[in-house]
């Protein structure tokens, strides 16, 4: 995780002034880690540090900020009303449109009060220069070091009908997905789309899934069941890390059927998932996409593990 700079950017561009409250430093237990944030303007905010009684008066706080910058530490103990018992270090900044334009963006790395860059600030800089080593959140002698977020784990979905449009109100919050979502044409879908997620209509969306990364992440859900065929048959031609069909175990021993008529072997087919989901949850599209929404997470938390295995 870094810090979100479009959704900065987003924030200050509706709301003026803006300031970000991030978890800058722990002491023992907290209920978020270091480089959670919040935003927060005169009428409202987003994203947590927490809740509670922590998360209300550092709200309440920033609101009144007057200095660009401040570092404040806090015990959450009985006078905050939490039982963490660790302590919790906050930096508070101040956004506005110039402010926020000058932001770099790869890496935000700023004194909490005024003072030299550090030689341990100057290797982390170093390394990511030099290295592409990007380093965790951290406060570091006195300075705090954030990368700028970029979700690493592309998602393509294909279909804008109920159960895509319930998949991506679930899924687009999420801060590692980088959302594509295909249909067939403009109209097909909503008139307001969330912020990180592009939209592509494509009147043959199976040319397209060449254009996928070959770790990305897919779910085909269309309207037509030809056009969730030829989809499965172009994605077993190219490289993903998951895929997964919405449908029946019926719909999907047709496939099988069909997909070995088209040359993939049993062990190649297999490698997409059908049915996707928790059948338990219900057919409602909002409840198959909590239960899609889940399979995909633990398919990409199966991968990030291979991945520390390998390394």
């Amino acid at each position: 995780m870094g810090l979100d700079l479009q959704g900065l950017k987003s924030a200050v561009t509706a709301h003026g002034r803006v300031t970000r409250v991030v978890i800058a430093d722990i002491r023992g237990s907290s209920p978020r880690e270091v480089g959670a944030a919040m935003l927060v303007w005169s009428s409202g905010q987003s994203g947590t540090i927490g809740g509670g009684t922590l998360e209300y008066e550092a709200a309440e706080t920033a609101r009144s900020q007057s200095k660009d910058r401040v570092l404040s530490k806090h015990a959450l103990g009985p006078d905050l009303g939490q039982c963490c018992g660790g302590v919790v270090f906050l930096l508070s900044e101040v956004y506005d449109a110039a402010t926020v334009a000058a932001l770099d963006d790869e890496l935000i790395a700023r004194p909490a009060d005024p003072a030299p860059v550090p030689m341990s600030v100057t290797r982390v800089l170093t390394k990511l220069r030099n290295q592409g080593q990007r380093p965790v959140p951290q406060l570091i002698d006195g300075w705090m070091i954030e990368p700028v977020h970029k979700p690493d784990t592309p998602l393509w979905i294909w279909g804008a009908g109920h159960v895509g449009r319930a998949l991506v109100d679930v899924l687009s919050p999420l801060p590692d997905l980088d959302i594509t979502w295909v249909d067939t044409a403009p109209d097909r879908f909503p008139e307001n789309i969330a912020d990180g997620v592009t939209a592509v209509p494509a009147s043959d969306p199976t040319l397209l899934v060449p254009h996928a990364p070959e770790n990305a992440q897919h779910l085909v859900l269309t309207y037509s069941h030809t056009l969730d065929l030829a989809l499965c048959h172009a994605l077993l031609k190219h490289e993903f890390s998951f895929a997964g069909l919405i449908g029946s175990a019926t719909k999907w021993a047709r496939f099988r059927s069909r997909l070995g008529g088209l040359g993939h072997s049993a062990g190649h087919i297999a490698r997409i998932t059908c049915p996707i989901g928790d059948p338990s949850l219900g057919k409602h599209p909002q409840m198959i996409a909590v239960g899609v929404a889940g399979e995909i997470l633990r398919a990409g938390a199966k991968e990030e593990l291979k991945k520390d295995r390998r390394a």
